[in-house]
Parts: C-alpha cells; sequence; structure tokens
C-alpha cells in the first residue's frame, strides 16, 4: 500500500508540472503573438494615411521641394527628360534600406537614356542630415529631396517605402507600384520598373502599370481633420 500511495504521488507530481509547462507555453504563444501584431502594426500602420489621388493616365501633382543641401527643385524641371521617376525613399525602413543598391544601379542605368530620377522621404522623424548622410553612404547619385509634413506623398497618395510613380514628359502617370518583387535580390522573378522603363523607351506598351507596392508606411504627420 506504501508503495501506491508514493506512485499517486509521483502521478500528481507529474500532472502539476505538465501543467506548469503548458501555462508557461501558453504564456510564450500569447507572448509571441503579441510580438508578431506589433510587428504588422508597426509596418502596416498608417498616421492619417490619404486614399490615393492620382491615377495612372492622369496627370500627377505639381510640386516644389528642398534638397539636402536647401536648393529647391520643382517636379517641372524634370520633366524636361524622356521620363521620370519618382522614388519615396525612408532612411530607416530595412525593406527601403534592402533596395539601395538597386535604386543606384537603376538610375545609373537609365540616366544616360534620359530618364531623371528624384528621391522623395516623406517620414516625420527622419530629418535632412539624416537623408544626407544616407544618401551619400549608398552612392545615390540622384537627388533627395524634403517633404515636409508629407504634402506630396498625401498629394500623389503615396504610402510606402519604396514606392515608385513613373511621369512622361507631360507630367502623366505611367505607372505606379514596387521595383520589382522581392526584398531579397536573389529572389526576383519580375522586375518591373526596369521592364517598365524599357517598353517606355521602345515605344512599347507597358506590361502591367499597376503593381502592389510593399514596404514600411511613411510616418505621417497627423493633421486636423
Amino acid at each position: 500500500m506504501p508503495y501506491k500511495s508514493q506512485r499517486n504521488g509521483s502521478k500528481a507530481s507529474n500532472n502539476t508540472q505538465q501543467t506548469k509547462r503548458g501555462v508557461k507555453m501558453k504564456k510564450y504563444i500569447i507572448g509571441a503573438t503579441l510580438i508578431a501584431l506589433g510587428a504588422i502594426i508597426m509596418f502596416s500602420r498608417s498616421d492619417t494615411a490619404p486614399t490615393p489621388s492620382i491615377e495612372v493616365g492622369k496627370k500627377a501633382p505639381a510640386f516644389t521641394l528642398k534638397d539636402v543641401d536647401g536648393k529647391d527643385h520643382s517636379l517641372d524641371e524634370y520633366l524636361k527628360s524622356k521620363y521620370t521617376v519618382l522614388i519615396f525613399i525612408a532612411t530607416q525602413c530595412p525593406i527601403s534600406n534592402a533596395y539601395n543598391e538597386r535604386m543606384a544601379a537603376l538610375h545609373n542605368d537609365y540616366t544616360s537614356k534620359q530618364i531623371a530620377f528624384v528621391g522623395i522621404n516623406s517620414n516625420k522623424q527622419e530629418d535632412v542630415e539624416e537623408i544626407k548622410e544616407h544618401s551619400a553612404k549608398n552612392s545615390f547619385k540622384f537627388p533627395m529631396l524634403k517633404d515636409w509634413n508629407n504634402v506630396v506623398a498625401d498629394a500623389y497618395g503615396a504610402q510606402l517605402t519604396p514606392e515608385i510613380f513613373v511621369l512622361d514628359n507631360k507630367g502623366v502617370l505611367q505607372y505606379h507600384g514596387r521595383i520589382d518583387d522581392s526584398k531579397n535580390p536573389d529572389n526576383v522573378k519580375t522586375k518591373d520598373l526596369r521592364e517598365t522603363l524599357d517598353a517606355l523607351l521602345a515605344g512599347k506598351t507597358v506590361p502591367r502599370t499597376e503593381t502592389k507596392a510593399f514596404g514600411c508606411t511613411i510616418k505621417r504627420v497627423k493633421k486636423e481633420s
């Protein structure tokens, strides 16, 4: 009988340990879920994000912004090129940063073909000095403009970094969306921006005028409604 009592005690102890492990596992799952939700909110949250106000085939809004050295740049001066590529870029977004080398290469490959590239930073927390340092570090040879109060981002309906708008020399939108289909350059299957520019230069139909951009949301200045 004492042996039976000890065995029952052992079972009770095992049950207690299993219960504790179960509680720990539940806490771990809950914690992991909360972390994942936090990441989703960080990358998808939009501070008063606007409804897109520009469509392919429509004329894009004019603007004038200052670069990192305080010089004014107007959209009109870039429309003297055959096409203009506007890229909304961030300094802190890991997805935007994954494209730094590709953005620099695109400019280097197409600038001689009379295609202008313009970088725009609309994030409220990224100041001019940070943008200037980021641009130099990544060998951006195209101008980087600061969009204070996200005025241009709102006008274009830009939501993410990186996000692309390609305009013709009349300021009409020809393409809107992503650079390509993968953050990892080794996994890229569709080079959307390159295919768009090649088609435009050859006088052919753009294969996809709109693609789904992906990246970090532009962190906007909250405005009174």
